[in-house]
């Protein structure tokens, strides 16, 4: 049977799942309970019940009842599916069904016998003759239609391959190389339409990032860039792809330039990449989608890792693990020491957030110890930026400070100018969140320096006002460098300084019941992100407007979990879970937190949870 809902069709008995005609990845469990909801919609579902029709003999927990509804309603929204407390579950979308179509060779091959019968029917009386041929020629003019689609499909399958692969349109820049000063341009293929943008080098790209693509992506959405470097006779590229909805990044390294050109072309004709930069997943979409890529392509040791940092973001550590474990053998293997680096780094990663900081710090200083082989300092950078957190477990502040020293020094040799000004600012942090009153001003007005000798836009300029707020005592101190970051970003209101700021305001205002202007903060504000919907959520509940709260709290969930971020959808369960009007599905909001909260988060949300007996 085939159920059609919203913009989805699926097929119960295939376990297909479409939405506007293209497929969708979903896992077969999840497909089996969508079939059981969808078949019986009248029916509330008892979690034993589920249990017993899906998983049937096997010996699973009721969470796994909850995950595949969870997965579900983050597919067709929180509305799709109904939890009745202490009875079960129940489908609420309106659904069409259809009979599934013929579409089996042994059904073909039924239609095509029926025409051939007709086609050889005795010999009947006059009369006779007339009055079935008045009743048999709607079937036999259905037959031939049969006939005609099946030629017309075995045709097409002839002439147009079901494998062919679709123009990629990327527009790139130069390719660089950081030793000689070359520039790299890429040839057009079957496979690939390329458009150079030669008016823009990769650094003034990555430099001017949110200005700079939002107008480029006007006309080309889909951007690439990258640098050569050379080390040992051996050649190294350094990409991304910047899309409208995320990046794609990697390493590649081979015995030339030509060959590690031709090893990135290779890699980016897979589909996945376009999938994820085109359009916005949910972690587990992601995750399906990743993990279907790795199969078909298993030596494609960026999508691996692509999907090592999903596990991650899902707090899934312990898959996370396995997947850094098969990179790090896999690449050692292959004597690949670039990407054993990035999986001793997911290793460090999954550790700390296990917090077991001495197992970490190992895994970091074997990981600077590969890329220093290969001369990768942007990665060193990047490792001894993470062991300054270590440090920082340790309460060991000369250790920080060199470990960020270090990171600074690297980027610079790297001419890596957001590496380094984030290693600054950091710094600058860490040094107030240690009593180090001297060097935290000593080093965010390093970072300042750079930024004006650099000539970076203004928004980077909002990074200095944003940590003198950080260091300022009261709220009321604070309030005047919050103001100062939100003017830095007029240009780029969706930076992560301007929405960390404007969201502190807005609590600020509205703890004073400054009503008007916590107001005013979003009168000009255009973005539909997670972010500004989390805000009005808050202004309506101030407002004690119920319905536009549960209105934006919950779109504010879903945009948050569709853009994978995950403390600010835990805050925003916390919020719906918190709020006595709230008009929602209390148990699905409260088993979220439990599922993906991590003990850094708990902590920072002690008091709410105990008042909320979680």
């Amino acid at each position: 049977m085939r159920y059609s809902f919203k913009d989805f069709e699926f097929d119960s008995e295939s376990l297909v799942l479409r939405q506007s005609g293209q497929s969708l990845a979903i896992r077969h469990n999840e497909a089996k309970v969508l079939a059981l909801l969808l078949e019986q919609a009248d029916k509330v579902f008892s979690k034993e019940e589920i249990l017993s029709l899906v998983w049937q003999d096997k010996v699973v927990s009721e969470q796994a009842v909850f995950q595949n509804i969870s997965h579900l309603r983050n597919l067709f929204g929180n509305d799709a599916i109904k939890t009745f407390p202490k009875r079960g579950y129940q489908w609420q979308l309106a659904a069409n069904s259809a009979s599934t179509e013929i579409k089996s060779t042994e059904q073909q091959s039924s239609a095509i016998a029926m025409a051939t019968s007709a086609n050889n029917l005795p010999t009947i009386s006059p009369s006779k003759k007339q009055r079935t041929t008045k009743d048999y020629w709607p079937y036999a003019l259905l037959i031939s239609m049969v006939i005609i689609i099946i030629v017309s499909f075995n045709f097409t399958n002839k002439t147009t391959p079901a494998n062919k692969a679709v123009l990629k349109k990327i527009a790139y820049i130069p390719i660089s190389h950081a030793q000689d000063d070359q520039d790299f341009s890429i040839a057009d293929n079957e496979q690939f339409d390329f458009t150079v943008l030669s008016n823009i080098t990769t650094d003034e790209f990555h430099n001017n990032l949110e200005l700079t693509y939002p107008e480029l992506a006007q006309t080309h959405p889909l951007i690439l860039t990258a640098q050569i470097r050379s080390h040992n006779q051996h050649s190294y590229i350094d990409f991304l792809v910047k899309g409208p909805s995320g990046d794609w990044q990697g390493q590649l390294s081979g015995d030339s330039t030509t060959d590690v050109i031709q090893q990135l072309q290779q890699h980016l004709q897979q589909q996945v990449i376009y999938d994820l930069l085109n359009t916005a997943q949910p972690p587990e979409l992601k995750q399906a989608n990743l993990s279907i890529a790795h199969q078909q392509s298993p030596n494609d040791l960026i999508i691996l890792g692509a999907l090592i940092d999903v596990y991650i973001m899902m707090n899934e550590l312990e898959k996370a693990m396995v997947m850094a474990d098969k990179l790090a053998n896999i690449s050692e293997e292959i004597e690949n020491w670039q990407h054993l680096g990035n999986a001793l780094l997911f290793q460090s990663k999954v550790l700390t957030r296990k917090e077991l900081y001495e197992l970490s710090s190992h895994k970091l200083t074997t990981a600077i110890s590969y890329f220093e082989q290969i001369d990768d300092l942007k990665r060193q950078a990047d490792a001894w930026y993470a062991h300054s957190w270590l440090d920082h477990q340790e309460d060991d502040y000369p250790a920080i400070k060199k470990s960020l020293l270090k990171s600074v020094s690297l980027s610079l040799q790297a001419k890596d100018i957001p590496r380094e000004l984030d290693a600054l600012t950091y710094l600058s942090i860490l040094a107030y969140k240690h009593s180090e009153a001297d060097d935290k001003y000593l080093y965010l007005q390093q970072a300042e320096n750079k930024m004006k000798s650099y000539q970076l836009p203004i928004y980077h300029f909002a990074k200095i006002p944003f940590h003198y707020a950080f260091f300022a005592k009261t709220t009321s101190d604070k309030e005047p460098h919050w103001e100062q970051v939100l003017e830095y970003t007029k240009l780029t209101p969706d930076h992560w300084v301007a929405q960390s700021s404007r969201k502190a305001l807005m609590r600020h205002f509205l703890k004073q019941n400054r009503l008007s202007e916590a107001k005013a903060l979003l009168d000009n504000i255009k973005t539909n992100n997670a972010h500004n919907s989390y805000l009005h959520a808050l202004l309506a509940q101030a407002n004690l407007d119920s319905e536009q709260f549960n209105l934006h709290a919950q779109r504010s969930f879903e945009q948050a979990r569709l853009a994978g971020e995950t403390r600010l959808s835990l805050d925003i369960a916390l919020l719906l879970c918190s709020e006595p009007n709230a008009q929602v599905n209390y148990d699905f909001y409260s088993q979220y937190i439990n599922d993906n909260a991590d003990n850094n988060w708990r902590r920072n949300n002690k008091e709410k949870l105990l008042a909320l007996n979680f």
